[in-house]
């Protein structure tokens, strides 16, 4: 069984889009210093700003923690306050979108978020309920 070897946990904050992204940054400046593949890095920086957008648009809050494993995974929480995806089926369709008129006047809420993030994710598991979502993710980094 694979242990920690480096733990990050950042909070987002609702409607911020002053600082959407910025986490993702952190995440990917911390993994290219580590030495994480620069294909795989990629990879993970799309993931990454897609959850953290997902965050800032459609959840009540949340925070994104970052493990690297010692085989050289990395794996990413992101875990909201709620309000849940209500349909995960249609959230999982490219184009379909729930962002409200603000997100939309930024250029985000194209309805890609999920599916990319599945896309380029090694693993990818999501739970939703009223209460929050939770998706996991990983990539084989070493």
């Amino acid at each position: 069984m694979s242990e920690s070897i480096l733990h990050e946990e950042y909070e987002v904050v609702q409607d911020d889009y002053a600082n959407a992204g910025k986490v993702s940054s952190r995440i990917k400046d911390i993994l290219k210093q580590v030495g994480i593949d620069p294909k795989v890095l990629r990879n993970i920086a799309v993931a990454c700003y897609e959850a953290e957008i997902n965050l800032v648009i459609h959840a009540y809050g949340g925070k994104i923690f970052l493990d690297l494993m010692d085989d050289g995974t990395v794996k990413l929480v992101f875990a909201d306050r709620g309000p849940g995806i209500e349909d995960l089926e249609k959230a999982m369709t490219p184009g379909f979108s729930t962002a409200d008129e603000e997100a939309r006047s930024l250029g985000f809420g194209a309805g890609m978020g999920l599916p990319n993030i599945k896309r380029v994710s090694d693993t990818f598991d999501i739970e939703t309920s009223p209460e929050g979502t939770v998706l996991s993710l990983s990539f084989k980094g070493a």
